[in-house]
């Protein structure tokens, strides 16, 4: 079967962005701003990490992308570029080639998890890295460089197509040669010893003289195996070293990352002089410890610390935080953000949290299923500086350890500058006119509602059943009743266990369906709408669109699935696109979705959505679903979450409207994702400043030369791309 190109290559119109935070910026103090610049650095050189755990060649082609920028302005490099013989459009091509490489900390998108190749010939590609002065001034260097990466950097072949495990994609967080038996094992012989996988990555080797497979654990940290241990790294140190675990060697090292890690820890004791009360004082301690040690315990204190900084003026959180780029689900992708908080949208926010014990309620399952006690958390909205990693979401709701957010609590951002710089589409595909002038006018605000009820009453929400150490359940087995059988409880967590060891690669989706189910099931609250501004027909329109975003978004969330391997790419579109599966299950003709053909002759799609019967069709609907979903969470039951959601995310031609073949339209009108440009801060003759950049592949280009200057990093990266290849 021929791969069809267009669909891992970006066009040279994909937009970018710039995350404007300027005014933000220049609101703090001197001493505000060195706090902000200082962790923006670590953000910053922990991001490069993500470059490790995405892909075997992403170090490569990072590395030659800056040696090739580094060496000489843009503009010069276009001109040896189109003496070469590059046309203007291929020289474009390779820019957002690099933009994108920037922008995903890698060749693999970070929304979908597609692999990114140029979009232009590797001929041409090649000539261009002869001609540079890069290549002048190092002609070996350079040219192993390319040799390392130039074939791979356009191989299509099946297993690198995409991220996945085993035969279903390539991924660094595991060595080439395991699959997902290599990961449940190492996962009883982690939860056994009770080691988070947040930090880790997992290599498995197979001596050719016993044949017999062992496991390499290896934990992020500045210290490796042999150094000095830390104090307070206590759980770390013991155990360290071999292990026999059901007759297999595990052998648990740290060091992963090491220079990386100590460079992130050194940048966060410059910003604990800057601090701006104890906790902020406390919370770095605990992170600086953790990335020294590889102690995710001491990230754990560091995150209690974090949540007790209420209302900060620099609001930041860094650290191996989401699971989504795991095939296993359970491991961390490094990222860290400083931001500025946005105080007229924070105080909407402010209102929502205040008016979340009268909300929790309106939720379907029985109270029985809702957290003891709502731990009133901070929900701010905020403008950028600093976002690392392989991609920026529009809000967060973190820490992600199950034990604090429902014993301790939980912070709610919005990340109001990339919702207003991001979030709006250039074309919109599949609506109706009337509907689509309504979708441009009402997206923003009613995607602002949403983020509000995702992140406070969807992720917030909800309690985990749990047998406790000395075993003592936290809930009454006498009185709480299953909500689909009528029966007594018959599972629960066990203390060694958590949401995202016992659902692994399902938790990210579920969870982000979970959340996405409560946003529009609690949207049509009149109070909520009035917090947000709306109310009377304004208010009517943002629910419908919020609703009409939803079931449109499920259908583009099939660019996320792949046929070849019956997989998705992606956690929120396949939550997404399962909704749109129960919407219409629920029938009435509530949603329809009609083959139709476009202006340009070409197969479109006309998908419709009834607002007079979303109260008493669709709410329903999504409340009945919703309560499984939260049911079968609470009770730790796996296989029937699966197969639930399993069934709904189900993507053939069975039955109408055979979203397999609708698939094909969906790729034939899909829009690329935008690219951000981000400021970067300096300290030069002992003032500190804000460089922005324009919004342009050139900008964001030139960001990261800025960004990463002199070759300290660059040797860094060489030595791990160097040590891992062994393993791929």
């Amino acid at each position: 079967m021929s791969v069809d190109v267009s669909q891992y290559v970006l066009p040279n119109d994909t937009g970018i962005c710039l995350l404007d935070c300027k005014l933000a910026f220049n609101n703090l103090t001197d001493k505000e701003k060195r706090y902000a610049h200082y962790i923006s650095q670590a953000a910053w050189h922990g991001g490069l990490i993500v470059l490790v755990q995405t892909s075997p060649e992403s170090p490569g082609i990072y590395l030659l992308l800056q040696k090739l920028f580094r060496a000489q302005p843009v503009a010069s490099l276009q001109e040896k570029a189109t003496a070469c013989g590059l046309t203007e459009e291929d020289f474009k091509a390779f820019l957002i080639y690099a933009a994108a490489i920037y922008s995903n900390m890698g060749n693999y998108k970070s929304f979908g998890d597609t692999k990114i190749i140029p979009n232009f010939p590797k001929e041409k590609f090649q000539s261009l890295v002869k001609a540079s002065a890069a290549y002048a001034a190092d002609s070996a260097g350079i040219q192993k460089l390319w040799d390392s990466v130039g074939e791979v950097m356009y191989s299509l072949e099946k297993k690198l197509q995409q991220l996945g495990l085993g035969g279903n994609g390539i991924t660094t967080y595991f060595s080439g040669n395991c699959d997902i038996p290599d990961a449940k094992l190492a996962q009883k012989f982690m939860d056994d010893k009770e080691i988070s996988p947040y930090n880790t990555r997992l290599f498995k080797t197979c001596p050719a003289d016993t044949g017999k497979p062992s496991y390499e654990i290896r934990l992020a940290s500045g210290v490796n195996t042999a150094g000095k241990d830390i104090e307070g790294g206590e759980d770390v140190t013991k155990v360290l070293g071999d292990h026999e675990f059901q007759g297999t060697t595990f052998k648990v090292t740290r060091g992963d990352y090491s220079k990386l890690m100590k460079m992130v820890a050194e940048n966060l004791q410059k910003a604990q002089e800057y601090a701006a009360n104890e906790n902020q004082v406390n919370m770095l301690g605990n992170y600086i410890k953790s990335f020294q040690c590889g102690s995710i315990p001491a990230h754990k204190n560091g995150s209690r610390y974090w949540i007790r900084d209420t209302t900060p003026i620099v609001e930041t959180y860094i650290g191996f935080i989401e699971s989504y780029r795991d095939p296993f689900g359970v491991r961390g992708e490094f990222e860290g953000f400083v931001a500025m908080v946005n105080k007229e949208m924070s105080t909407k926010f402010g209102a929502l949290v205040a008016k979340a014990t009268d909300l929790l309620p309106l939720l379907p399952w029985p109270a029985d299923y809702e957290k003891d006690k709502f731990l009133r958390p901070d929900f701010t909205s905020l403008d950028v500086l600093t976002f690392a990693g392989s991609g920026i979401p529009a809000g967060i709701n973190i820490p992600n350890y199950d034990d604090i957010r429902q014993d301790e609590g939980f912070k709610n951002v919005s990340l109001g500058n990339v919702l207003s710089a991001g979030y709006k589409d250039t074309k919109i595909t599949f609506l109706s006119e009337s509907d689509a002038e309504l979708f441009k006018k009402w997206k923003l605000p009613s995607f602002e509602v949403q983020v509000g009820l995702h992140e406070l009453l969807g992720h917030g929400s909800g309690k985990l059943f749990i047998k406790k150490e000395d075993g003592k359940l936290n809930f009454d087995p006498k009185k709480v009743k299953h909500t689909e059988t009528g029966g007594e409880i018959t599972s629960w967590y066990n203390a060694k266990e958590t949401w995202d060891s016992k659902f692994c690669e399902l938790a990210s989706t579920y969870e982000e369906c979970r959340a996405e189910c409560v946003g529009i099931y609690l949207c049509g609250s009149e109070d909520v709408l009035r917090i947000f501004g709306h109310e009377g027909d304004t208010a009517s329109d943002v629910m419908y669109v919020n609703w009409l975003n939803m079931v449109r978004a499920g259908l583009l969330g099939l660019e996320f699935y792949s046929p070849q391997t019956k997989t998705w790419r992606q956690a929120h579109m396949q939550g997404r696109y399962v909704i749109l599966r129960v919407l219409l299950e629920a029938g009435g003709d509530l949603v329809t979705i009609k083959r139709t053909t476009g202006e340009d002759g070409k197969p479109d799609i006309l998908i419709s959505l009834d607002r007079s019967k979303i109260q008493s069709v669709g709410v329903p609907a999504i409340g009945k679903f919703l309560t499984k979903l939260q049911v079968y969470k609470s009770t730790a039951d796996y296989t029937a979450g699966k197969k639930m959601y399993d069934c709904y995310s189900a993507v053939n031609d069975d039955s109408d409207p055979q979203f397999l073949s609708l698939r094909d339209v969906v790729l034939s009108r899909k829009q690329p994702r935008k690219m951000f440009v981000q400021c970067n801060t300096e300290i030069k003759d002992g003032t500190l400043s804000l460089k922005d950049y324009e919004a342009s592949p050139v900008g964001l280009v030139q960001s990261f030369v800025d960004r990463f200057q002199g070759t300290t990093t660059d040797d860094i990266l060489q030595e791990l791309w160097d040590k891992d290849r062994v393993y791929f």
